[in-house]
């Protein structure tokens, strides 16, 4: 099984300025109108199909490859087939509202805002991947989607471009679905990691207010204080999360965001805090709902204050499929050895709007190591301030998802070579 890392380098310069064109420029959400346009101007002159969201400043573009497609027939000879393999690549391209704390010569451009988990990354790859496929076209008997996604960051974004009819871009649904995941701290550019099954979490969104009665901080008596009882209540839910899952089921809850107040000697009528919910099974997500309004009323209850409570269900749990997954651990094996290929023995808690395409077509995410040289023993992980991801990782990325593709059964017609090379 061969592998398209030698073409991949020989990109590695135009795609580390392409990506740091986009860390300089980051945007948040669906709507990412410099990213759309840094990623059409790159696609152009490809020879793809290309189109943009309605919704969401997606981009979708589909090469059509116009090699014969074949199958072997019982006397072992190769026949002619109307049946076409489609491949589905997707990068996410959106940012975090995170303030950049690192001095890089490519750091962001807009206060407030970052690529803190390395979707600059997964854009420029997913270019350097269509680059390389567009250049083989003639040598490819299928069908490439390459699905530029905004707002995975909460958004929703998958759903978005779903709805828009990307899985039906090519003309029929997809063989199969392959995302790559760059992670600050998971190894150095070349270590590969994905497993079968469950790999990702589902994400609820949680918010509780707390109502109580504002007063004159001197007289708390007076008043019904919702601050000690919303910070008894983001106690009180740990623990009763540890008694009502089962310790082998993973579960996690975390408040993000607490808010209460304008003045130190200022009782507030409401305190609000904001929580994500992490779980890999739908009837531990059930019951956690329940847990959840049961432990905060009984707290509200016992203050004298009144509470809401709002449970948005996000995204769900991302599922590989098996038989992908073996694929992305043998195509991962062929282009760095099978030293630096990991069999995930558990799901990351992290969640992925990639698992709405999941849910629809059989694939995998994989994860791919992006630790700079310089990072030291305890990395930065994303989503903070000060991750870092190495340039290297591009044209592993680039490489991964350009083989992942070739090596989908029926998408190189039978006897074709499984790997490609620049064209100039």
């Amino acid at each position: 099984m061969a592998s398209s890392l030698h073409a991949a380098h020989a990109l590695a310069h135009r795609l580390t300025e392409l990506r740091h064109r986009l860390h300089r420029r980051p945007e948040v959400g669906l709507h990412l109108p410099q990213t759309q346009a840094t990623v059409l101007e790159a696609l152009d002159g490809l020879g793809l199909a290309v189109s943009t969201g309605r919704s969401c400043s997606s981009v979708t573009a589909v090469l059509h490859g116009t090699a014969e497609a074949t199958v072997s027939s019982a006397d072992g000879a190769d026949r002619p087939t109307e049946d076409r393999p489609v491949v589905l690549l997707r990068a996410d391209m959106d940012a975090l509202p995170v303030t950049e704390q690192l001095d890089l010569p490519y750091r962001s451009e807009v206060d407030g805002v970052m690529h803190a988990c390395g979707h600059d990354l997964h854009t420029a790859m997913l270019i350097g991947a269509a680059e390389l496929l567009a250049a083989q076209r003639d040598r490819i008997a299928g069908e490439v989607v390459f699905m530029f996604q905004p707002g995975e960051e909460g958004f929703d974004g998958a759903r978005h471009m779903i709805s828009e009819g990307v899985l039906d871009a090519a003309g029929c649904r997809p063989t199969a679905a392959f995302a790559v995941h760059v992670l600050a701290n998971f190894g150095p550019a070349g270590t590969v990691g994905t497993r079968s099954g469950a790999i990702m979490a589902a994400s609820d969104a949680l918010t509780v207010t707390v109502r109580g009665r504002g007063g004159h901080a001197a007289s708390p008596h007076l008043a019904a204080d919702p601050v000690p009882a919303a910070c008894e209540m983001v106690l009180a839910l740990q623990t009763a999360l540890t008694r009502a899952v089962d310790p082998f089921s993973p579960a996690v809850l975390t408040v993000g965001s607490f808010h209460a107040g304008t003045a130190r000697n200022v009782i507030p009528d409401l305190a609000r805090f904001e929580a994500t919910v992490r779980t890999v099974d739908p009837e531990v997500s059930r019951r956690l709902r329940a847990v959840v309004q049961r432990t905060c009323r009984g707290v509200a209850a016992a203050h004298g204050v009144q509470v809401d409570v709002g449970n948005l269900g996000e995204y769900p749990v991302t599922v590989n499929d098996p038989d992908r997954t073996e694929l992305a651990l043998d195509v991962a094996a062929s282009m760095v050895g099978t030293g630096r290929v990991v069999r995930l023995a558990d799901p990351i808690m992290g969640s992925e709007d990639f698992s709405r395409v999941l849910a629809e077509v059989p694939g995998a995410i994989v994860f791919l190591g992006a630790t700079p040289r310089e990072a030291g023993p305890d990395p930065a992980g994303n989503h903070s301030p000060r991750a870092r991801f190495s340039d290297d990782a591009l044209p592993y990325g680039t490489a991964l998802l350009c083989d992942l593709a070739t090596h989908t059964p029926g998408l190189l017609p039978n006897g074709a070579v499984h790997t490609l090379s620049v064209i100039d």
